[in-house]
């Protein structure tokens, strides 16, 4: 297989979607207007995202051996995605199986889901470390309400050994502060109408990863405008990844 230049090591899994008027009480079974899958996983939605900007990229992870499991190896054929080097389990649902590698390159870490009493090795060999505000107050035990306090955070995240800690604060952007630029500022994005949120973290972190891999010499603080516009186009459709957008369908402007 090629080298990719972007490398996911993350989960993948089958999202089991369903739609109803309001949420059951307990015991109670109610109707549903609409019940959908789709392909999920935080490791899989960067690495298609990442893909879709036109990436050579590479996913490492464990299916099943079910029909979850060959179905999201497909899903990952079509997007173009090598499957070299995802295996799957005889007699285990197909879930999400994580590994860290040390391979001597840049690396950006999502910490999701997020422990409050993480490895502290993490933090020292995460060149950049993505969080959002639940993810954050997590890690850090400040409540993450407003930018300020985002700021706050990624102070702390530096303290533990990263050398840059960006926080993501949905439709009002994100902030960045790193070793070399240690006072947090805060990168904006554009309001639009939210349709369905789910997975616009991915697709920022999808789109970062993209930008850091072709486009190095960008400064940081343009990848991210960058990486929250294109996070916004992903929450205007519903669904995960059938929202991420390709190349083709955006403006020039951002390569």
């Amino acid at each position: 297989m090629a080298a990719a230049d972007v490398v996911v090591v993350g989960s993948c899994m089958t999202d089991l979607v369903s739609l109803t008027t309001r949420l059951p009480k307990a015991g109670e079974t109610i109707h549903g207007h609409k019940f959908f899958t789709g392909f999920g996983g935080k490791g899989a939605n960067q690495c298609v995202q990442a893909a879709r900007l036109g990436a050579k990229t590479s996913m490492i992870c464990k299916v099943g051996k079910d029909s979850f499991g060959y179905d999201y190896i497909e899903n990952l054929k079509k997007n173009g995605i090598p499957t070299d080097f995802v295996g799957q389990a005889e007699n285990v649902a197909t879930g999400a199986a994580s590994i860290i590698v040390d391979n001597e390159v840049k690396t950006l870490f999502n910490p999701a889901p997020a422990l409050a009493d993480l490895d502290p090795q993490f933090y020292i060999h995460s060149n950049i470390i993505c969080c959002n505000e639940s993810e954050a107050e997590i890690l850090t035990g400040i409540t993450v309400c407003n930018v300020k306090d985002a700021g706050r955070a990624g102070l702390v995240l530096l303290e533990r050994g990263c050398k840059t800690a960006v926080v993501t604060l949905g439709l009002e952007g994100c902030i960045m502060v790193s070793a070399k630029e240690p006072i947090p500022k805060h990168v904006p994005v554009k309001k639009v109408t939210a349709v369905d949120t789910t997975g616009a973290g991915d697709s920022f972190v999808g789109a970062l990863a993209f930008y850091l891999a072709y486009y190095p010499n960008l400064p940081l603080e343009e990848m991210l405008k960058r990486a929250n516009f294109i996070a916004s186009v992903s929450v205007q459709t519903t669904g995960t990844q059938t929202s991420f957008p390709y190349k083709k369908d955006l403006s020039q402007d951002l390569f």
